[in-house]
């Protein structure tokens, strides 16, 4: 295979930096490097893993810095990578820390790219919204959406506060979907299905339904109306969870907490 992506090195080893790396492999990964303090198995002959900063091959000159340490990590280790921003752009994947914050710690050279993608992110299926910093140039972007598109969907945003509330909507939903299903299972249980059946009953509903969401031009409004038969069951049911105070108003409220929650990591 020919290789479609520069060396790259990754710093955070975690389930979305896993995830990341095995969708650059995928495409055609040149060479990386991955720092993670637990030090993992190298995935792969071309992966060098290293403990900490110091454990970088010296000679190593990634073209992307991608960053995947947990936030609050985010003061103590950044500064150590400023070294590479001659050569490189700093993509970052850690909520709350905006571009000016980040740029504050790897310097006024540093050309950076925050991003948002989630979970699904493990199989390919993941959705990623990203903000180019100032500086940043068309190639460098180029290739962050390059490193995006390796494990899912890419949108780009010009304003960077609409971050926060993609971390509400798309960072946190799978959290939402999985709590459906998990309910769709205890409500199945309470109605005396066995559980092996509840589980398998809410986990193809909903995986279902998404694949069907998925493949339809329809608005998820239509879809919802297609499946509600007049004065039916499922009519009686969604006149329960569509009421005033009950799912409008609760994901309402949920994805403003959720926004104002990334706003404060940002600090």
């Amino acid at each position: 295979m020919t290789d479609s992506i520069p060396p790259i090195l990754l710093v955070g080893f975690g389930k979305m930096g896993g995830a990341m790396l095995a969708g650059w492999r995928e495409r055609g990964l040149a060479a990386a490097v991955a720092v993670d303090p637990a030090l993992p198995p190298p995935p792969a002959a071309n992966v060098v893993v290293a403990a900490d900063a110091a454990g970088i091959p010296a000679d190593f000159k990634p073209a992307a810095v991608v960053l995947a340490v947990k936030p609050q990590n985010a003061d103590a280790m950044l500064p150590l990578y400023a070294k590479y921003a001659e050569h490189a752009v700093f993509l970052s994947i850690m909520a709350g820390k905006t571009l000016s914050g980040m740029a504050k710690l790897l310097g006024p050279q540093a050309r950076i790219v925050r991003a948002m993608p989630n979970t699904p992110a493990a199989i390919r299926q993941g959705i990623t919204v990203a903000c180019a910093g100032p500086g940043t140039g068309a190639g460098e972007r180029a290739l962050c959406d390059t490193l995006l598109q390796a494990v899912g969907q890419v949108a780009w945003v010009d304003d960077e506060a609409l971050i926060d509330a993609v971390t509400a909507v798309s960072g946190g939903g799978p959290a939402y979907v999985f709590l459906l299903a998990e309910l769709l299972e205890q409500a199945a249980i309470t109605q005396g299905i066995p559980p092996e059946l509840a589980r398998l009953m809410a986990r193809q509903t909903v995986s279902g339904s998404g694949a069907l969401l998925a493949a339809s031009s329809e608005d998820a409004a239509i879809l919802r109306k297609n499946v509600t038969s007049p004065k039916g069951t499922t009519e009686r049911a969604l006149a329960v969870l569509m009421a005033d105070d009950a799912w409008p108003a609760l994901v309402q409220r949920a994805i403003a907490a959720a926004t104002a929650r990334s706003r404060e990591l940002a600090g």
